[in-house]
């Protein structure tokens, strides 16, 4: 079977410092790519490069403050020389009753989730369209394909991810870019520390939780399909998850 080969690309992974963005930064390297890691944690970052290796490249920048995530690209290519790859991962998970829920929290996912992954989009589209070649992937959930009933505000930002996806990459892909996104079930990621004790507890026990790992590995099979091909959505979840 034909793949695509990551050898001398060069990749972008916001909220790369933990999680499925780390996963996925490092399953890019060992696939022989160049990788800029972007999180807000700078400290965190230079550790993480620093046990990386060479490749790794840290950009510190806070998504949410628009003037720093819409001059993102010039950084990139000022440390990496290119960009083949933009994986728009970071974001936030609020849970829980509506009637019980903190809009101000609201406020911040959503900025995160929906704006700011935009935004961070909109900043590399020049230099992907301009070469006419490369990759959007976001880091959706199945929240986005069905709604879960006790996350009913993750699941409208991931909703509106979807309708982002579906949309852009039938605009882009006369430039030769792809567009997709991966939508898992839960994962054991920072994420998860709003979930109930009992909840994390039952869910643990259940096995009804994946591994940011498993994830990464549908991003890698997405990035590596032949160029003919767009894999626009992978819904990846736990066997024992009812959704």
């Amino acid at each position: 079977m034909t793949t695509e080969s990551l050898k001398g690309r060069v990749a972008a992974v916001t909220g790369a410092a933990s999680g499925i963005g780390l996963a996925c930064a490092s399953a890019m390297l060992a696939a022989g790519a160049t990788v800029v890691l972007i999180d807000r944690d700078a400290t965190k970052l230079q550790q993480i490069c620093a046990e990386l290796g060479p490749r790794a490249l840290a950009l510190q920048l806070d998504l949410l403050k628009p003037q720093e995530n819409s001059a993102m690209l010039e950084k990139i290519l000022a440390l990496a020389g290119g960009l083949d790859i933009f994986h728009a991962n970071a974001g936030a998970y609020v849970g829980g009753d509506v009637t019980e829920g903190d809009p101000d929290a609201w406020d911040r996912m959503l900025n995160l989730n929906i704006n700011a992954a935009f935004r961070s989009v909109h900043a590399v589209l020049p230099h992907l369209v301009a070469q006419k070649s490369g990759d959007i992937l976001f880091t959706s959930s199945i929240a986005g394909i069905v709604p879960v009933v006790w996350e009913p505000i993750y699941t409208a930002s991931k909703f509106a991810v979807q309708a982002f996806v579906h949309t852009t990459r039938r605009q882009l892909a006369k430039h030769g870019v792809r567009v997709g996104s991966v939508a898992p079930g839960p994962v054991v990621t920072a994420l998860l520390d709003d979930w109930p004790k009992a909840k994390m507890d039952e869910a643990l026990a259940s096995g009804s939780l994946m591994q940011a790992q498993e994830v990464a590995d549908c991003v890698m099979f997405m990035l590596t399909r032949p160029r003919n091909v767009t894999v626009r959505d992978i819904v990846i979840l736990p066997n024992n998850v009812d959704l």
